[in-house]
């Protein structure tokens, strides 16, 4: 197996691959794949599971690989699977890929943004519902709601909200970012599209097997976080904070609203474009937004 996990990663290379859908190289491409297929724990060291690979799983293997090659079809939707703060999601294109670093905030409990365990949380332009889901995991006793406007969007976080149990703390609302909410949250976590569309003509092919709405924003990317940047302290308990990520659009954020203290976070793992207010400066801004 290990093997052929090489001869597969020297392929993946030789393809010219792009890897940002969970893995940075060809090798952790190769793995990613060759583990999904044959259903084996990540954890697991290729060496210690090594064994000889049947020709129905090469047959198997062979196919997917012909896929990711020649299509670019990233290998989380080649195997509807997809990791996020050390969680399995379902996978599909009716969602983006999740892949934010988001996923380190929720894991140290977003500490120390936070200082306390917070009630009700949002998931707002929610995709697959990864980030809602996670957190739910993280504040077991909280309240999370995770809103998208994309029915298909929201059929597949439903499927997930299943996958991992969490009906009694989770639920799916379709929502035009606040259009349909009510009430305040102490935590708001959003990751909405944020690419323009000349930033976009550029991406990589596998990023065209992505829904657009999922990445798409007009004004240079920013319709959509200045929306919520406008509307989100409304939603926002006293203590509440938001968490946003923009990606490449940070810069051309801070140019925009040149007076907001934006708190840019850094990431042990990688990753950057996520900014933090809390309630306080948003409404102190509130007219930078306007």
């Amino acid at each position: 197996m290990i093997r052929y996990i090489e001869q597969l990663a020297g392929k993946f290379e030789a393809a010219d691959l792009f890897y940002g859908h969970g893995t940075d190289n060809a090798f952790d491409e190769a793995i990613y794949l060759v583990y999904g297929v044959l259903d084996i724990d990540y954890a697991e060291d290729p060496e210690t599971v090594n064994r000889n690979l049947s020709s129905i799983e090469i047959d198997s293997l062979e196919t997917k690989a012909k896929l990711r090659i020649e299509q670019r079809t990233p290998v989380a939707y080649l195997l509807n699977q997809a990791w996020f703060a050390g969680y399995k999601f379902y996978s599909d294109e009716r969602a983006l890929i999740p892949r934010s670093p988001i996923a380190e905030l929720i894991l140290n409990k977003f500490q120390p943004l936070l200082d306390y365990e917070p009630g009700r949380i949002l998931d707002l332009c929610c995709g697959g519902g990864c980030i809602g889901i996670a957190c739910a995991k993280q504040f077991v006793m909280a309240k999370v709601e995770i809103v998208d406007i994309d029915d298909s969007a929201l059929a597949l976080a439903r499927e997930n909200i299943e996958l991992h149990a969490c009906h009694s703390n989770v639920s799916a609302i379709k929502s035009d970012l606040f259009e349909n909410l009510f009430g305040s949250y102490d935590l708001i976590v959003c990751n909405p599209p944020y690419v323009s569309k000349e930033e976009f003509e550029g991406l990589p092919q596998e990023f065209k097997a992505e829904p657009s709405l999922g990445l798409l924003s007009e004004e240079e990317g920013l319709e959509i976080p200045s929306k919520v940047l406008r509307q989100a302290g409304q939603f926002l308990t006293a203590d509440g904070l938001l968490i946003m990520e923009v990606g490449l659009s940070a810069d051309l954020l801070v140019e925009r609203y040149r007076r907001v203290p934006f708190l840019w976070l850094e990431f042990a793992e990688g990753g950057q474009g996520v900014l933090a207010l809390n309630k306080k400066h948003l409404e102190r801004y509130s007219g930078e937004f306007n």
